[in-house]
């Protein structure tokens, strides 16, 4: 089980994100728009380097919705691979069987 502060923290992530990536999306295409002046250009990138680091997609992470783990995480059930197996082992994941040969 991961830390419940390292769990909060990329909730507050996820919710920044969120909530600033129109504003974000907008300085971004201003930035790599070579028809504008460089000036205007200057001051959408100082603009972006202003706003809070978190707000940035990149620093997402995935993690397992039941454990809070964030290695080993299958994008498709938002599980990490200890819990998929578990509950793919019980029969509690629909869609999912155990391979065997």
């Amino acid at each position: 089980m991961a830390k419940k502060s390292s769990i909060n923290k990329g909730k507050n992530r996820d919710k920044l994100i969120k909530k600033l990536a129109p504003k974000r999306a907008a300085l971004k295409k201003i930035t790599m728009t070579r028809d504008l002046p460089f000036e205007e250009r200057l001051q959408a990138q100082m603009e972006l380097a202003k706003m809070p680091r978190n707000s940035s997609a990149t620093r997402h992470r995935n993690r397992c919705e039941l454990t809070g783990r964030a290695r080993g995480t299958y994008r498709k059930f938002k599980l990490s691979r200890i819990k998929l197996r578990e509950l793919g082992s019980f029969g509690r994941l629909p869609g999912l069987t155990k391979a065997s040969w």
